[in-house]
């Protein structure tokens, strides 16, 4: 019989790795050299997690432009070509990340991640965090032909990741996360510390967590049998 590792997916922005300041740092320099204001993080808090070319569009929209589609690619592409050079000038993982996924790892956890990121882009800031040998998978916005909060993304990660979504949890920080979660049957915790723009608990996660120094015990909650199962 094959031996079946539970599969934790994780988000990248907002969960693994607080990224905001690079993100949002390039939008906001993208904004006020397109000549318009730039962007605080309570605004971008609300474009963040269904990916950059909508985050770009929505703050386009936001300061009355992005009336075209034509529009709304050149400036991507410009945000894009500046955000790759910036990727982790001051993006970090959250406190107790690197310590929580090491435990899990060290349970005989399969580590992945599920992100609305470019993959290019979410494999290339994870390497350059010395993060990325940690996933058995890295599935970004363009992975498949689907994306969150369409549960098949989540479902398609823990598949390549050689797992069974019936032994699987989610760890995100956003409305995108666990939707996407709920739809596919698995159980998400929520982390606080990330940038979603309403109550995580109107959300109706399964547990909301404050810090990832709690990650493990609430895993472990969730998967009552931390040992590899057979199937």
């Amino acid at each position: 019989m094959a031996i079946v590792r539970p599969t934790i997916v994780f988000d990248l922005d907002g969960t693994l790795v607080d990224t905001h300041p690079d993100l949002i740092g390039t939008l906001s320099w993208l904004l006020e050299d397109e000549g318009l204001d730039g962007i605080d993080l309570a605004e971008a808090k609300r474009l963040i997690g269904h990916g950059m070319k909508p985050m770009v569009e929505k703050a386009l929209k936001l300061k009355g432009r992005g009336q075209t589609q034509e529009e709304i690619d050149a400036v991507f592409a410009r945000y894009v070509a500046v955000y790759e050079t910036r990727l982790t000038r001051e993006s970090r993982p959250f406190p107790g990340m690197l310590e929580a996924l090491d435990r899990l790892a060290g349970e005989g956890m399969t580590l992945a991640v599920c992100t609305n990121k470019i993959e290019r882009l979410a494999r290339k800031l994870l390497e350059e965090l010395d993060m990325a040998r940690r996933f058995a998978v890295i599935a970004g916005a363009d992975t498949y032909p689907v994306r969150k909060p369409d549960p098949g993304h989540i479902l398609m990660t823990v598949r390549d990741a050689g797992g069974d979504p019936g032994r699987a949890v989610m760890v995100g920080d956003s409305d995108p996360d666990i939707r996407a979660a709920q739809a596919a049957g698995v159980p998400v915790i929520a982390y606080a510390g990330g940038y979603t723009a309403v109550p995580l608990a109107s959300l109706d996660p399964t547990v909301i967590i404050d810090h990832y120094d709690d990650l493990v015990a609430t895993v472990s909650r969730l998967l009552p049998a931390l040992s590899h199962t057979e199937v």
